[in-house]
This record gives C-alpha cells, structure tokens and sequence, in this order.
C-alpha cells in the first residue's frame, strides 16, 4: 500500500492552529502575517503548537519582502531557531536568496548546521531560482527534508509541469511539497498529474471582523480578514484519501 498523502496547513493564530489540528492536518506551518506570505511566529504561538499532537514547523522570516539576508537577520534567525527549538516544536521552514534568486548556499548552510536535530522545509524562495534541476540538488545537498514549490508560477496548478518534473528529480531523495492555490476542489487531479506527496495550503476564508467601527476606523482591525476554516481542511483531507 502507497503512503497516503499528507496535507501540510499554514496558519497564523491560536483559532486557526486549532482548527486545523482539530479537522486532521498532517503538519502545521505555523507563521505569523500569512497577509505578508509568512514571517516568524510568536513564542507564545511556537508554545501552543508544541501541546499539539500535530507536528508543528515554524516559519523562519524575521521580515517581510524579499528573502535576501544581511548578517544581523541571520542573526535574529538564528535566535528564532533556538526559540523553535526550546519550544518543542518538530522542525522550521527556511529559505534565503541571493539578489539574482540562486539559493544563497552559505546563508543556508549556516541556519541548516544551527537547526541540528530539527526538521527543515525550504519555502518558496526555491521559486525564485534560475535553474530548479541544480537548486534542487543543492538542497539536497544542504540537507532539506522536503521543498515548498509551486513550480515558479504564481500557483502550484500553473507550475504543474515543473513540479512533475522536479518529483522525478527527486528520487525520493527529498520529498516536493506543491502549495499555492490548491484546495479541495482541485487537488486530487492536481496529485494525480504531479506524483506529489505532500500538498500545502493555507484552508483559510474570510473573517469577521470584530471590534466595531472604530476599531477599524483606527486601522487596528482589516475588513479584509482571513483565517484557516475547519471545514476547509476536512474538505481537501476527504479529497486526498479519496485517491
């Protein structure tokens, strides 16, 4: 029998961590500001994933934009690392550039050997390479357990092909996670035509936003919020086992 396949939920607070556990996520993200694609989580948040049964990897972006690093944010991630770590939780999820998008191998090496012992995802900076076949096996090479991709298109579904083909690549040697887009009503087909193991996606819908008007009058609360749905999760779970 074929491992099943293992839907990875990126969440960003305490209701969206636990609905997620809670609907049968195989692996959390756990992120701060999915709005801004995901930076580093709260102490207190790492805490909470840590009482999960779920294993929980922390996002490891000490700011928002681009993922080339100077020393002192190599610095704060590495003390984010340590955080993950001291926390309980199972891995974090890395990435870092150079300014013409090649994986930045030194940036990586050094937050690879610092994460000793803990799981490692490389996120979608891998996206921004110029060649995928040499940045994949320089992953490899760094030691990543699974990258994050959607084959260099703005979803996983528009970058099919070259997630099909970085599968092959791969060998089992590191597993391709595909993220961006997918949601249960196209993920089984999207499996089907990759070979993918591991989908990604954040299950999220809109929120209400609490506080009243004021509140927002004052920019403290968006009318534009979102959050992981439980039964999004289930929805695209039910469509996984399905295959």
């Amino acid at each position: 029998m074929s491992e099943p396949h293992l839907l990875e939920v990126c969440v960003d607070s305490p209701a969206g961590l636990l609905a997620a556990v809670g609907s049968g996520a195989g692996r959390i993200e756990l992120c701060a500001a999915l709005a801004l694609s995901g930076l580093t989580p709260s102490p207190g948040l790492m805490a909470l994933a840590a009482r999960q049964a779920c294993p929980s990897f922390a996002m490891i972006r000490p700011r928002p934009g681009d993922f080339v690093y100077s020393p002192a944010d190599v610095d704060v991630m590495r003390g984010d690392i340590d955080a993950a770590r001291g926390a309980g939780l199972a891995g974090v999820v890395l990435g870092a550039s150079r300014p013409l998008g090649d994986l930045d191998e030194e940036v990586l090496s050094r937050l690879v050997e610092h994460a000793a012992g803990l799981g490692l995802t490389l996120h979608r900076a891998f996206d921004l390479v110029p060649d995928f076949e040499i940045a994949l096996e320089r992953a490899v090479a760094l030691g990543f357990q699974r990258v994050l991709t959607s084959g260099g298109k703005p979803t996983a579904v528009l970058g099919a092909a070259q997630i099909a083909d970085l599968v092959i690549q791969a060998r089992g040697r590191i597993a391709i996670m595909a993220g961006s887009g997918l949601d249960a009503g196209n993920v089984a087909a999207f499996v089907r035509r990759t070979g993918v193991r591991e989908v990604h996606a954040s299950c999220g819908g809109p929120t209400p936003a609490s506080g009243g008007e004021r509140a927002q009058a004052l920019g403290f609360v968006s009318s534009h919020l979102r959050d992981t749905r439980a039964e999004s999760v289930a929805a695209m779970i039910r469509a996984l086992e399905a295959l």
